[in-house]
């Protein structure tokens, strides 16, 4: 999967279960979003790592929930949560570079995942998706961008940083629910403060 003198550090805290690699927390706009989703939703998250966002709405009553990852120690770490927490989702480890969606959702997110594949293929994830999203169905996607530099520790894996606001040009026959592009600062265990550049988009399937 990497080269074998480049292994990203969320490897090594995925098979910790004590550490906490990014959040404990799901992504706020899942919150923020809420009220517009219904528990029998199919819902699937793209690049889930250890599994904050899942684990929240299925701690919340949703039953339909897929996440998948590339890493195989991220969706260990997330059953594993699953098992201790007593909740129930379908995990497991693909490639959105490759993998084959066999239902229709109510619900597609992936947030900080598709700069790490490169911008054709993440293009084309987000068109195959897009196609196997119900009619009324939401997208939340959050990418980073190319405004400030990758920094070093994901620099040799952000190999598809997109230009500030391509990703509106995508979504530009669904409903625009909700646009940001914005800079934050970040820091990981044992990985000083650090900014990245993102955008983040909720849009809804009209047609």
């Amino acid at each position: 999967m990497y080269d074998d003198k480049l292994v990203p550090f969320w490897e090594e805290t995925y098979q910790n279960m004590d550490v906490i690699t990014f959040s404990e927390e799901p992504n706020a706009t899942i919150k923020e979003m809420e009220k517009l989703f219904d528990k029998d939703w199919n819902i699937l998250e793209a690049g889930c790592g250890e599994g904050q966002n899942v684990l929240y709405l299925a701690k919340r009553g949703y039953t339909r929930v897929d996440a998948f990852d590339i890493s195989e120690n991220g969706i260990n770490k997330l059953k594993k949560k699953c098992e201790m927490q007593g909740v129930s989702l379908n995990a497991y480890v693909d490639d959105l570079t490759k993998c084959e969606l066999h239902k229709d959702y109510d619900l597609v997110m992936s947030f900080g995942t598709l700069h790490f594949v490169k911008r054709e293929k993440w293009k084309r994830f987000l068109g195959y998706a897009k196609e196997h999203t119900k009619i009324g169905g939401i997208h939340i996607m959050q990418i980073f961008t190319d405004v400030v530099p990758a920094s070093p520790d994901i620099a040799p894996f952000a190999v598809g940083l997109a230009k500030d606001e391509e990703i509106k040009v995508i979504y530009q026959d669904w409903e625009i629910l909700q646009f940001k592009s914005y800079v934050f600062e970040d820091e990981h265990p044992n990985v000083p403060k650090h900014l990245h550049a993102s955008n983040k988009l909720v849009a809804r399937r009209i047609r």
